[in-house]
């Protein structure tokens, strides 16, 4: 239950309830439609009334009720496999877990169906799952088969103890070989759909503290290919650094001059340029050491083929 003030006069009603309870308008107008928003004890029933500004309302919004992930056979592409945990390549366009917009055709949905015994590992909805990519990264994930694994797992990321190594294509020319990108990460204010990065000023509240290391692996006309290598683990870290840098990671469409509609790459490249390539941690159970690779995939070798070295540019 939410008390709200409605802070902007002649707003709608919907828009209003949408922009304080930071949910959709569709699911404030069904709220609405369902006598959930209160003022004085009475339900206002009208998503388009006007609002005069001052109001105190009472939203009620009720509990998201998750269908159980089910299997589906869908082929993986595994990396490692022991009795206790799983290495996955992960392709780009797969989402990790099921979510709004893609409840099925997800990683969890094939790992239900490869590891019988995965069910409620670590939850019932994420089963196994102790990292993530973004659904249009490419790359190593880990997964636990056991609920002691998940556990171990998700206490080396935590400590940052699992190293998580990505190559990007970025824009321009990152003219230091070699650097740490040390700058604060939070919510941007004013979407909160997107990650910025904050300075101190916005305070330890809303920000957290977020490294990445990077050095670069080649150059091209127009563009550097750099290998990035997480020292804390933030949403959508090294896209958020890269683009505070004015180095967008191609083809990112939040973060990247794509989102603005600029993209002059030679080939169409339907999604970023980002690619979990190598993870290095210890055996959850036996302590050894675990490294791992994951060679970039045929849609982003195709794109650097593209493009011209930076030697052949005159440079």
């Amino acid at each position: 239950m939410l008390h709200v003030e409605a802070d902007r006069p002649d707003e709608r009603l919907d828009v209003a309830v949408a922009r304080l309870c930071d949910i959709s308008r569709a699911q404030a107008q069904r709220l609405i439609d369902e006598g959930l928003v209160v003022q004085n004890y009475k339900p206002r029933r009208k998503a388009g009334e006007r609002l005069e500004g001052g109001e105190q309302l009472v939203v009620t919004v009720p509990a998201a009720v998750e269908a159980e992930p089910q299997p589906e056979a869908i082929p993986l592409d595994i990396i490692y496999e022991d009795e206790h945990m799983v290495v996955v390549n992960k392709p780009a366009g797969m989402a990790v877990h099921p979510g709004p917009g893609h409840s099925g055709r997800t990683l969890v949905n094939a790992l239900l169906a490869h590891c019988p015994n995965l069910p409620g590992i670590g939850g019932v909805q994420r089963p196994g799952i102790v990292h993530r990519l973004d659904m249009d990264t490419s790359g190593l994930i880990i997964v636990a088969k056991d609920e002691k694994t998940h556990v171990r797992l998700s206490a080396q990321i935590k400590d940052h103890e699992v190293q998580k190594t990505y190559l990007a294509l970025v824009e321009g020319r990152v003219e230091l070989p070699e650097a740490l990108i040390d700058a604060p990460i939070g919510r941007d204010p004013n979407n909160r759909q997107r990650m910025m990065v904050l300075g101190a000023s916005a305070g330890s509240k809303h920000s957290r503290e977020a490294q990445t290391q990077y050095r670069v692996r080649d150059y091209f006309e127009g563009y550097t290919l750099v290998e990035a290598t997480l020292l804390t683990g933030r949403t959508h870290q090294i896209r958020v650094h890269f683009a505070s840098i004015d180095h967008p990671i191609v083809g990112d469409q939040v973060y990247g001059r794509h989102a603005a509609g600029k993209q002059d790459l030679p080939v169409k490249l339907p999604r970023q340029f980002l690619h979990a390539y190598r993870l290095a941690l210890l055996h959850p159970i036996d302590g050894h050491e675990l490294s791992f690779e994951a060679p970039l995939p045929s849609d982003l070798q195709g794109v650097l083929r593209q493009l011209t070295p930076a030697s052949k540019a005159g440079r």
